[in-house]
């Protein structure tokens, strides 16, 4: 069996380093905004270069922080990709916000600079930009875009821990960077997680207070806030995996790699990477017309494969009508084509033989 993700193995490499972690919160009995909460955010800050580096419960989360912080509400439009999970979207609808979905570039699967323009209205007050899969968007075109309009910038770095643009890390280029540590992401806790980046000191006491009740000081509440709070034995643990995430990302990108020129000769489209930006590879991602078979051929032998993401968010049931008129070509046709094979740090270059061996057969 070749699974997605090998999380199990992945935890008895680091066994000793996480249990001995654990043990230490469940001696020391501080639970909620610990020592290691603390630290990682300074760590965290630190590997990023940013000014301000604050955990909270989910990536999802983050987002919301973000666009409050922001002071994005009802009324306001915030444009982004319809190819991403929906939390990127949920959040915007959170706050009385309508997201705006514009098309992605077929090669990076990442919202498309060219059609950003093209949707902005009087109502528009942010773009977020999806880092998919591990690749950086276009930050300097979409910063450019941003700055002339006077727009917030936020990076969804959920799939991008450790990816560079330009030599600056994804969650340090926009206003805002918002990230996950979901079991199965790059850095990934034993749980749900999420961090906010910015160098704003004005964001960072904003979503300091909103992540705690929104309250700086103990029981005084200066506005509604939430319940947000990363706790310290989801802490504790992402610390011990945050001291190997370069080694992790460069072993994701062998395997990447190794995809890559095995899969030559073969007709998909494999995934792109740009020379001025470093992908992490959180999901190895191609698009083929055979989507259906290649699966089969690989369920048969014991190999995961998945569909990100299967439903555009402009047509998600959630959504209604809301967006029925909206044509995304590129989005409709990537989601009908694009699937997943295993990808993590621990993956065998045999296991990944073993998997374009099965593609060969349906494909070559």
């Amino acid at each position: 069996m070749i699974p997605m993700v090998d999380l199990k193995t992945q935890y008895l490499s680091l066994k000793s380093e996480i249990d001995t972690a654990v043990l230490d919160v469940l001696a020391n009995t501080q639970f909620i905004l610990g020592p290691n909460v603390k630290q990682l955010e300074q760590e965290i800050g630190k590997y990023l270069s940013v000014a301000h580096s604050l955990s909270c419960a989910s990536g999802t989360d983050a987002l919301h922080l973000a666009l409050r912080a922001a002071g994005i509400g009802p009324g306001d439009e915030v444009i982004t990709t319809a190819f991403t999970f929906i939390a990127t979207a949920e959040a915007i609808a959170y706050v009385g916000a309508t997201p705006v979905f514009v098309d992605i570039d077929p090669k990076t699967y990442n919202i498309n600079p060219s059609q950003i323009e093209k949707a902005i209205s009087s109502k528009t007050r942010a773009v977020i930009a999806v880092h998919l899969f591990g690749l950086p968007s276009d930050l300097q075109t979409i910063s450019a875009i941003c700055e002339k309009h006077k727009f917030v910038l936020i990076e969804d770095c959920a799939q991008s821990f450790g990816a560079s643009y330009k030599g600056t890390m994804t969650g340090g280029v926009g206003h805002i960077g918002c990230f996950s540590f979901f079991p199965s992401k790059n850095l990934g806790g034993y749980g749900d997680g999420g961090l906010v980046t910015t160098n704003s000191n004005a964001y960072a006491k904003s979503m300091l207070s909103l992540r705690n009740h929104g309250s700086e000081v103990r029981y005084y509440h200066d506005e509604i806030g939430y319940n947000s709070r990363l706790d310290e034995l989801q802490a504790c643990i992402i610390r011990v995996k945050f001291r190997h995430i370069d080694r992790f990302n460069a072993e994701r990108r062998r395997v990447a790699h190794r995809y890559n020129e095995q899969l030559q000769g073969l007709p998909v489209q494999i995934p792109c990477e740009s020379e001025d930006s470093t992908h992490v590879f959180h999901q190895y991602t191609l698009l083929t017309a055979q989507r259906e078979q290649v699966m089969k051929a690989l369920a048969d032998n014991q190999i995961a494969s998945a569909i990100y993401y299967p439903v555009p968010l402009h047509r998600q049931k959630a959504f209604g009508a809301t967006f029925s008129s909206v044509s995304l070509p590129v989005t409709e046709r990537t989601s009908e084509q694009c699937m997943s094979l295993p990808i993590f740090p621990e993956m065998s270059n045999g296991q990944v033989d073993k998997v374009v061996e099965v593609m060969r057969s349906v494909l070559a």
